[in-house]
């Protein structure tokens, strides 16, 4: 196996960054500040409760500079919303009822800003009491301004008279949820002191535990986001001390930790995503380089998933194959490239072309991402072998050799085979490929397409965004014997986060994704794998728990839970590509 020929540069690139980093283990924990009488100020028991569960407290002050929340929350691991006063009812489109208490629009805005901010970025996050319903309102659930007078059944006593260090009802947690695997029961003594609630669960939350007159008590978001929350204190029972609430503070100091060592891992990688569609998004006035809540790759949510390079492809409808049709469509990729370049241009000063191993690690080096050229379907070749030199001189580094449908190339994996394969022609792009230094890419290829380049390329080859038909029977992806194919020549498949390529089922989850990458470790060994999103391919289609770049972390995250290594992590997210790239331009 060739190994990757930069270990100089990136030890450079890492005790760079080591020096950066905070000397101390432990995770950090952000913990929401009350507003009373202009100050900042919070019960020491949520502090007491994050340190004897392993963490370091740092108390967020209230105040709403974003810029300064912005980057207070990119140093932290979790964050903990606690508990204060009602919330405005504005925030959800309603009018105040009578019996509702005393709002802060300070201390509301504040809160919403950190969930918003944490979220985005993957941190995980824990509610309690109010900030159990800031949560549910922040992600689109709705709440009740009075219980007492809102709620259809007959009420238990919800805001307790007894000090908060003593439950005074029960709730009952819901089977197979998060919170019944940490707490390891089915019914729990609680303290309780509110008189607002959740109403409606937000979308892509569950509820996890009732009081017996229907309260919701507890939700949670796994795997979409590593969030939960309560609706009692357990931080006031936790301190008594109560073995059972420290549980909660234990978890969650858990996952801050296991997200600390996955954003150490990032910065330390290079976390680099084999394909995405993006350029489809490019219209007029568009700018990578601002957040679009409807793209999902742009230089924010690189920036929020710690993700340090895409491999944007120009992609090509497979269309009509006249010579005009053709002479259109190496225009059309000629003319994405050109957008690609101008995105790059507009925001020189976070982001760059990189044309090989060198110019990425630059690039990082600089503190900026990297945007990697090629092609979706060789299609853009047409019939003459001269456009091949002219997309290198342009900085391609991989092409697709068809999409959905077969062309003067090959055969698609989609529709009726023409060539038997290879072409006469496409084994003439093959060889130039190898000549030139251009990786050669089988995603969307047939079967006997695999075959024949595998068997006549001089350079190891991709599948930039394909999966394991073992585990989920598409055309699109590969079967275990072609993976073993081109992990013998040295490649790596790219696994695909399309939906649809993960799980046949209703809405598959990051730990699909998860279940083909150990798949193919488990058959070629870690040397052979890594991720291709296909993210912005289509707008329809989000994996849950991993639906754009800010969320590519918790890939990370979930295979660090699974038991893989540093070491094995940098391989999967960047190393094994590259080697790749190194050896095809070399």
């Amino acid at each position: 196996m060739n190994n990757i020929v930069y270990p100089a540069k990136l030890d450079t690139l890492y005790r760079a960054i080591d020096y950066r980093q905070s000397q101390h283990d432990l995770p950090l924990i952000g913990i929401s500040a009350n507003f009373e009488n202009g100050n900042s100020c919070i019960e020491h028991s949520y502090v007491i409760s994050i340190l004897q569960a392993g963490a370091i407290p740092v108390l967020l002050p209230v105040h709403n500079d974003i810029e300064t929340l912005r980057k207070t929350i990119e140093t932290l691991d979790g964050l903990m919303l606690t508990g204060g006063g009602d919330i405005n009812p504005l925030y959800g489109n309603e009018e105040p009822l009578p019996p509702l208490g005393s709002i802060d629009a300070a201390r509301d805005q504040f809160d919403f800003t950190l969930v918003k901010l944490a979220a985005d970025r993957q941190i995980p996050i824990f509610g309690i009491c109010r900030g159990h319903q800031i949560i549910n309102m922040a992600f689109g659930g709705t709440n009740y301004q009075d219980i007492y007078s809102q709620h259809e059944q007959q009420l238990l006593k919800h805001s307790q008279s007894i000090s908060r260090e003593f439950g005074s009802h029960t709730v009952n947690i819901v089977n197979n949820t998060v919170l019944h695997s940490v707490l390891g029961t089915d019914s729990l003594i609680v303290n309780s002191y509110h008189h607002q609630a959740v109403k409606d669960v937000a979308p892509g939350f569950r509820v996890s535990a009732t009081s017996p007159d229907g309260i919701v008590e507890a939700m949670e978001g796994m795997p979409g986001h590593r969030i939960f929350s309560v609706q009692w204190h357990p931080e006031k029972m936790a301190v008594r001390p109560d073995e059972q609430m420290m549980k909660l503070f234990h978890y969650f100091v858990d996952e801050a930790a296991l997200f600390r060592k996955a954003k150490e891992i990032h910065r330390k990688s290079l976390i680099i995503d084999s394909h995405c569609d993006t350029p489809m998004k490019f219209t007029e006035g568009f700018n990578f380089g601002e957040r679009h809540e409807e793209v999902k790759v742009d230089l924010p949510k690189m920036q929020e998933g710690q993700e340090d390079a895409v491999f944007m492809v120009a992609y090509l409808h497979q269309d009509a194959r006249d010579d005009e049709s053709l002479q259109a469509a190496t225009q059309k990729a000629v003319d994405i490239l050109y957008q690609i370049s101008e995105q790059v241009k507009l925001n020189e000063k976070q982001v760059g072309v990189a044309y090989n191993v060198d110019d990425l690690i630059y690039l990082k080096n600089a503190g900026k991402k990297a945007i990697f050229l090629a092609i979706e379907n060789g299609y853009a070749i047409g019939k003459d072998l001269g456009n091949l030199s002219m997309f290198k001189d342009m900085g391609i580094t991989y092409i697709t050799l068809c999409h959905n449908g077969s062309n003067d190339i090959c055969d698609s994996a989609k529709g009726e085979p023409e060539h038997n394969g290879l072409s006469p022609f496409g084994r003439e792009v093959v060889k130039e490929m190898n000549r030139l230094g251009i990786i050669i890419d089988i995603s969307h290829t047939s079967a006997k397409t695999v075959q024949d380049v595998l068997e006549l390329s001089t350079a190891p080859i991709i599948a930039s965004h394909s999966s394991s038909r073992a585990l989920c029977d598409h055309p699109r992806n590969l079967t275990d014997d072609q993976i073993k194919a081109i992990a013998a020549k040295g490649g790596v498949v790219q696994v695909c986060l399309y939906n649809w390529f993960l799980n046949k089922q209703p809405n598959p989850t990051i730990l699909d994704a998860v279940a083909h990458i150990n798949h193919i470790v488990q058959l070629v060994g870690i040397d052979h794998v890594g991720i291709g999103t296909d993210f912005d391919g289509d707008d329809t289609e989000k994996l849950i728990g991993c639906r754009a770049a800010n969320e590519v972390i918790n890939l990370t995250v979930e295979l660090l839970r699974q038991g893989y290594t540093a070491e094995e992590l940098h391989k999967l997210w960047g190393d094994n590509l590259l080697r790749v790239l190194n050896t095809v331009q070399n």
